[in-house]
C-alpha cells in the first residue's frame, strides 16, 4: 500500500450507506423522473411509478434492466437513502396507502436525504484515511452533523437548505483532498477537466484531483490512477480495463457501474466489480 494513499476501508461503518431495496418502498422507481434516452426506454414523470415496479416495490425486470434499455437504473444508488426515508423519516407507511400529501412528502424529502447519505460516505471513507488525520476531529463533527440532518422529520428535511450543507462538507472534503494527494503537484490537478473521449491509455495518473472531470467514454486502459480523487468524476463508458484504481478515493458505486472495466481493474475495497464487466 502506498505511504498515506488510504487504509482498507471499514465497510461495516458503510453498511446503512448501502441501498436495502427490499426495505424501501421503490422510492426511487417513483419519485424521480427520467426522459427516454439510451440510458431509459421511456420517459416517466416525477411522482409516477414506473410500469417495471410491482404491488410489492420490487423491480419486475432486475435481472433485464440493461437488456430492456434501463442502463440509467443500472448506474444510480441512494446510498441507503431508500431505506432510511421509508422506514425511519416515515415510520413505514407507505406511499400507497399514506394519502396524496403523504406520497408528495416522501418524494420531496427522498432526494434531499439521498445527498444527505451521498455526504455520509464520503465523510465516513475520509475517517479511513491516514493522511487526513489533521481534520480527522473536524471530519467526525461533520459527520454527526450529517447524520443528525438525516433523522430530523419530514417537515425539517423540507425546509434543510441542504445545497449549504454540501458546500461546508465540501470545504473539508477539499482540505482531505489536499492532505491525500500531498506532492502530486500541479500538472495532476484535473479538476472539472474535459476528458471526453480521452485517449489515456497506460497514463500516470497518481493522485490525480480529478474531482468533477468529464471522462465520458474516455481511454484508461492500463491506467494508474492510485491515490487519484475522483468524487464527481463523470465515468460513463469510461474504459477501466485493468487500470490501476488502488487507494482512489470518492469512488462511489454508481460510478464504477457506469464505467467498463474488466477482471484485471484493480478497485478499493468500498465498490465492488459491476456484473456486466468483462471477464
Amino acid at each position: 500500500m502506498e505511504q498515506g494513499s488510504g487504509e482498507a476501508l471499514d465497510l461495516h461503518d458503510l453498511r446503512d450507506l448501502r441501498a436495502d431495496c427490499g426495505s424501501c418502498f421503490g422510492l426511487c422507481c417513483v419519485a424521480l423522473p427520467f426522459a427516454a434516452s439510451s440510458d431509459f426506454a421511456v420517459d416517466k414523470a416525477a411522482g409516477k411509478a414506473c410500469g417495471n415496479l410491482g404491488e410489492d416495490f420490487r423491480c419486475g425486470i432486475h435481472t433485464r434492466l440493461r437488456d430492456e434499455g434501463f442502463n440509467g437504473c443500472t448506474v444510480y444508488d441512494c446510498f441507503g437513502a431508500g431505506q432510511k426515508v421509508s422506514q425511519v423519516t416515515f415510520g413505514g407507511e407507505n406511499w400507497r396507502t399514506g394519502g396524496r400529501e403523504h406520497a408528495r412528502r416522501m418524494f420531496d424529502v427522498f432526494p434531499v436525504v439521498r445527498q444527505l447519505h451521498e455526504l455520509l460516505w464520503y465523510l465516513t471513507e475520509s475517517l479511513t484515511l491516514p493522511a487526513a488525520r489533521p481534520v480527522h476531529a473536524d471530519l467526525r463533527r461533520a459527520l454527526d452533523e450529517t447524520e443528525r440532518l438525516t433523522g430530523q422529520t419530514a417537515e425539517e428535511l423540507g425546509e434543510l437548505d441542504v445545497a449549504a450543507h454540501r458546500q461546508r462538507v465540501n470545504e473539508l472534503l477539499l482540505k482531505v483532498s489536499d492532505l491525500v494527494r500531498a506532492g502530486a503537484g500541479r500538472k495532476r490537478n484535473r479538476r472539472g477537466a474535459d476528458l471526453v473521449g480521452a485517449r489515456l491509455k497506460g497514463a500516470d495518473l497518481r493522485k490525480a484531483n480529478l474531482r468533477g472531470a468529464y471522462l465520458i467514454a474516455a481511454d484508461l486502459t492500463g491506467a494508474d490512477l492510485r491515490g487519484a480523487d475522483l468524487i464527481g468524476a463523470d465515468l460513463r463508458d469510461t474504459d477501466l480495463t485493468d487500470a490501476d484504481l488502488t487507494g482512489a478515493f470518492f469512488l462511489t458505486q454508481p460510478q464504477v457501474n457506469a464505467a467498463r472495466g474488466s477482471a484485471g481493474t484493480r478497485l478499493p475495497a468500498s465498490v465492488t466489480r459491476p456484473g456486466h464487466w468483462t471477464a
